[in-house]
C-alpha cells in the first residue's frame, strides 16, 4: 500500500509467459508448511490485507517447493511487497463429473517493506519453480491435485 493509501496492484501479460504481477500489503496470516505426495511437494499460504477504505481486500499468495522456507522472514503485520504469477488448473475426476477451474497466485519472489525479519531492507528474492511444469512438479494422476 503507498503511503497515500492506495492499493497499488500490478498486472502483465504476454502471449508467452503467465499473468505477472506485484502486490503490497500487510501480512495477515501465515500458514504452516504443508507436504503433499510421495515426492514431497510444498505448500505454503500466505494473506495479504490490502485496506481501500470502503473494505479489505484479502489475497491467499502460495509460496511452493523452497520459497516456504524463505517466507519465514515474515511475521504478521509486516509490510510485503511480493511477486506473482497466476496459474490456472482445469481439473475433472472423470468425463461424467463436474469440470472445476481454480486460479492460483504464485509468489515468485518478496521483499520486506517493514517488519519481520532482521530489519526492513529487501529481502532475497524467493526462488521462483521450474517453468516446464505447474507448481515445479508434474503429477501422476488428475485425481491427485496439489491441493
Amino acid at each position: 500500500m503507498t503511503a497515500a493509501g492506495i492499493i497499488k496492484i500490478e498486472l502483465h501479460t504476454t502471449a508467452e509467459a503467465m499473468s505477472t504481477g506485484k502486490i503490497e500489503g500487510k501480512v495477515h496470516f501465515i500458514e504452516e508448511t504443508k507436504t503433499y505426495g510421495q515426492k514431497g511437494f510444498r505448500k505454503r499460504l500466505i494473506v495479504i490485507e490490502q485496506e481501500n477504505g470502503r473494505f479489505t481486500n484479502y489475497l491467499p499468495i502460495e509460496f511452493v517447493q523452497d520459497s516456504c522456507d524463505e517466507a519465514d522472514q515474515m511475521t504478521v503485520g509486516s509490510e510485503v511487497e511480493v511477486s506473482y504469477r497466476l496459474s490456472g488448473r482445469k481439473w475433472q475426476r472423470d468425463e461424467q463429473s463436474e469440470v472445476k477451474y481454480f486460479l492460483s497466485a504464485e509468489a515468485t519472489g518478496f521483499r520486506m517493506l517493514s517488519g519481520g525479519g532482521s530489519s526492513s531492507s529487501a529481502a532475497p528474492k524467493a526462488e521462483a519453480p521450474k517453468e516446464d511444469a505447474p507448481y515445479g512438479e508434474t503429477f501422476e494422476s488428475d485425481e491427485d491435485p496439489p491441493f
